[in-house]
């Protein structure tokens, strides 16, 4: 789908459909109040007639309202004016868009950008509307014998009362890029793990590279075995793909600025190993790359919008299968970083790929590290699917990041990392356990991965109740690219 905004006249906008608000009470919004002069009072007569009263998210479509150069009119309900802020106009764009495709639209301008929403600006507006445009937009059937028809929908105009600002144009841009980087985090997400393996990961990373102005390398299981890498191997030891081990490095930056480096779980699928899970749902399992699907779509989007940032991108990849070879309960092996642990629970398997790449990050001296995994079950018995969980052992990262969830709306909530927890990863055989009891999974799982990002800025975001959605609208979300993407233009604001 292709944005564009510009300042216009909506009563001369050219166009299949027009979109303007009425609030409750049949208030018409200022853009709606000049097609309603335009038109003659009919859209106040439509009002007045009761088939459009306002209330949040209904829509009502108008074909050929005299005295106005497009082809319809849609009006769409803003509920009370005084209660109108940011669930409500989300709410507002995703009906728009649910009632434009159900048109024969091919282009549409929508006049919702100069609505007064409390505590948001213009760019926040644009934003938003882009990425539910996209999303609304995003189809995952190109594996049917017979794919659905795409979208006829795709241009968006976006009206304003005054000159855009160049700010609103980069604004524009960056959004387009981020919808496009959810995109791919959600095919990705969505593919099979017969399809989506670890070296198909490894295949898309060099063909981002090959697009974008990235750096791709790829470790094989001999290269990890040369770094010690035995935690991430222990994983891989059952699957008859191989491992990967992934970095992608982004340079846009001054070349003395240290990189923020992004981790992402890259488990294409995860059986449980030996501690094999209930067979019931695992096909979701394939969603366990996530993590990694989520860090390739944001390096694809700060790239394409150019960002003067360094951001280093590191993805261990694997399968987590049982077989005669793979790990048992009560082995023993050894990290990257020397350290012992004892696999009580192959299904505890995201920590084990995850430590070695964390040990790995310290190699890039980086200003800070992020990782971002589909983790705990834990944490979707705590958070539920609408916030991921953010830890982090430097509270000014975890402001950051918890600032770039609120106004991307792809939240995270932070969670404790107390010292008080680490008791529960103590062995008796080695240096810590790979699980600490049902009792705080989550926080523990956190706790496992802290004790390999001592030496630099670190946060984890658990996002296994939030990368993707289960029953009727099973699929992958793109979170959390907006999150990540806003977090890393913030700080390359500031540089």
């Amino acid at each position: 789908m292709e944005f564009s905004i510009k300042q216009s006249n909506s009563e001369k906008q050219r166009n299949a459909c027009l979109v303007v608000g009425v609030f409750a009470g049949g208030k018409l919004s200022l853009a709606a109040q000049t097609l309603d002069k335009a038109a003659q009072n009919a859209l106040s007569d439509v009002i007045t007639q009761d088939d459009m009263t306002g209330k949040l998210a209904t829509t009502l479509l108008l074909p050929r309202v005299a005295g106005i150069a497009a082809e319809r009119v849609l009006l769409v309900g803003l509920g009370k004016a005084s209660e109108f802020s940011t669930k409500q106009f989300l709410d507002v764009v995703r009906a728009t868009f649910a009632a434009l495709h159900k048109t024969p639209c091919k282009d549409a301008a929508l006049y919702l950008t100069d609505l007064a929403v409390k505590g948001r600006d213009e760019a926040w507006k644009i934003k938003q509307i882009i990425l539910l445009g996209t999303e609304s937009a995003f189809r995952c059937d190109h594996l049917k014998s017979a794919p659905s028809a795409v979208a006829t929908l795709k241009k968006i105009v976006l009206g304003c009362a005054e000159k855009p600002s160049s700010a609103a144009q980069t604004t524009l841009l960056q959004s387009a890029a981020i919808a496009e980087g959810m995109t791919l985090t959600k095919m990705l997400g969505n593919l099979p793990g017969n399809i989506c393996t670890p070296t198909y990961l490894a295949e898309q990373a060099k063909k981002l590279a090959k697009t974008y102005p990235l750096k791709a390398t790829v470790l094989e299981e001999k290269d990890m075995e040369k770094l010690g890498m035995f935690s991430l191997l222990s994983v891989s030891r059952g699957s008859r793909e191989p491992a990967k081990f992934i970095t992608l490095e982004y340079n846009g930056g001054d070349k003395k600025h240290a990189p923020i480096v992004l981790v992402g779980k890259g488990i294409t699928f995860d059986s449980g190993g030996i501690s094999l899970k209930p067979g019931a749902e695992m096909d979701e399992m394939k969603y366990d790359m996530c993590g990694a699907a989520s860090v390739l779509g944001t390096m694809q989007a700060i790239a394409a919008m150019e960002l003067k940032l360094n951001v280093v991108a590191i993805i261990p990849s694997s399968e987590n299968l049982p077989d005669g070879a793979a790990s048992k309960p009560g082995d023993i092996v050894t990290s990257m970083a020397g350290l012992t642990i004892e696999i009580l629970n192959t299904d505890a398997e995201g920590r084990l790929v995850l430590c070695d790449a964390l040990t790995y990050a310290a190699k890039f001296k980086p200003d800070s590290v992020i990782d971002i995994a589909t983790l705990t079950g834990a944490c979707v018995i705590a958070l539920g699917h609408v916030a991921s969980g953010l830890y982090s052992n430097d509270d000014s990262l975890a402001s950051e990041l918890l600032s770039a969830s609120e106004y991307t709306q792809d939240k995270a909530w932070h969670m404790p990392l107390w010292d008080d927890y680490q008791q529960q990863l103590d062995s008796n055989f080695a240096d810590m356990q790979n699980i600490g009891g049902r009792a705080g999974g989550s926080i523990t799982a956190a706790c496992f991965l802290s004790r390999f990002t001592k030496d630099y800025r670190w946060a984890h975001l658990d996002i296994a109740g939030t990368a993707w959605k289960s029953g009727k609208d099973k699929g992958a979300t793109g979170r959390p690219v907006p999150l990540l993407t806003q977090y890393l233009i913030n700080r390359a604001n500031q540089k």
